[in-house]
């Protein structure tokens, strides 16, 4: 029964994508193909099979050599970002035309103006082609954002604690060990006292990040007190949390699941486990009360939870600083609009009452290798802490 309905939604939703590509694919004839005298059935079966390589390249890529199954996902996902886009920019072409054709408000001799369609079809070709390169670029170009914020608590000798925090990574194909390397390297440079990574660092298929040894580049990480990690989502939506959880502590990075350490005799770090792993595993994570049971609230706690969701659980939990990520800050403009409504802090700094609320970007992307209206980058935090001494 469940396959039968998994199977009707995934057919609607390729009806839906053939549809919406298909809007573009006339569009882009009408305006450019016919002005230019291009082949007509040529331009339609280049366009279908660029519209279908992100499908079929995900579907077949395990019988596909590696090489070329990596480069029809680049190719597709780029084609995502550009449809996007091109959906955007078209439709509201459209829309100016059609209230232009029935206010007057544009001139009649335009629209009869031969030269009108591919002056069109050229001038939102450069746009999208712009953002897109534009978004190309920024997503990799990580920055640094820095936050300072104080907890009233003694925590020993410790007075201030440098945590460096990275969210969805999305390691695999389109996220490389290029990528990888660099941000090791950003990171040890910032000489963290700790290191937390808040869910989704490898993406859904985790024999990239096997056959590229990226675990390796994780070793080189250097912090005071460890490095620490948390799954996301995309750890669980490609069926090998486990795998993920031992790949990851193989290369130095302890992975706590619905479960806490006490780091120098200081602080509490708690780790929660992503709340969609119920709908792969059937497990429903614990509640930050039974996970913090054994706590001693009267040290700093720290919460890594994948997905910014019911902050009222860790603010009633006496959780001072929770770190998250999953957003992407809706990863293409203008998507914030819709990460806004749905999450009480959907990007950046949030206080309610004594818990601070940190949620990031994202250093790398899902879908689409491109971000438009955000940034991808590393979170710098300084937590001002009270001395016991």
């Amino acid at each position: 029964m469940r396959n039968s309905i998994f199977i009707v939604i995934f057919g609607l939703i390729v009806i839906l994508f053939a549809l919406l590509n298909y809007y573009i694919g006339l569009r882009g004839w009408q305006t450019i193909g016919t002005c230019f005298r291009l082949n007509r059935s040529l331009y339609w079966v280049l366009f279908w099979c660029l519209t279908f390589t992100y499908i079929v390249a995900r579907i077949i890529e395990n019988f596909l050599p590696a090489g070329l199954s990596r480069g029809l996902v680049l190719v597709g996902s780029n084609w995502l970002g550009l449809m996007y886009y091109f959906i955007l920019t078209i439709a509201l072409v459209d829309l100016v035309r059609l209230i232009g054709k029935f206010t007057g408000v544009i001139p009649k001799t335009i629209f009869d103006n031969p030269l009108a369609p591919p002056i069109t079809g050229i001038a939102v070709l450069l746009l999208v082609g712009g953002v897109w390169g534009f978004g190309l670029w920024n997503a990799y170009h990580p920055r640094l954002t820095h936050y300072d914020i104080r907890i009233d608590k003694p925590a020993a000798e410790i007075k201030k604690l440098h945590v460096v925090m990275i969210s969805d990574v999305h390691l695999g194909a389109l996220v490389g060990s290029d990528r990888l390397e660099d941000m090791v390297g950003r990171i040890n440079s910032m000489k963290p006292d700790i290191v937390l990574f808040t869910g989704d660092t490898i993406d859904e298929d985790i024999n990239y990040f096997k056959e590229k040894n990226m675990g390796s580049h994780f070793k080189k990480i250097k912090s005071k007190y460890g490095v620490f990690a948390v799954l996301g989502n995309h750890e669980y939506i490609g069926r090998y949390a486990d795998e993920a959880v031992r790949e990851l502590e193989k290369s130095g990075v302890k992975v706590l699941k619905d479960s806490f350490v006490k780091v120098a005799d200081s602080f509490y770090l708690v780790g929660r486990d992503d709340k969609s792993g119920a709908r792969f595993t059937g497990y429903t994570r614990k509640s930050l009360e039974d996970i913090m049971s054994n706590v001693d609230r009267s040290l700093p706690i720290i919460v890594m939870d994948h997905q910014p969701t019911n902050l009222g659980e860790a603010q009633r939990a006496g959780v001072d600083l929770q770190v998250s990520g999953h957003t992407h800050r809706g990863q293409l403009f203008p998507n914030h609009l819709i990460t806004r409504r749905i999450y009480e802090n959907d990007y950046g700094y949030l206080r309610k009452d004594d818990l601070n609320v940190i949620v990031s970007s994202g250093y790398g992307t899902w879908g689409p290798p491109i971000r438009v209206g955000n940034i991808a980058e590393i979170v710098d935090i300084d937590v001002n802490l009270v001395s016991s001494n």
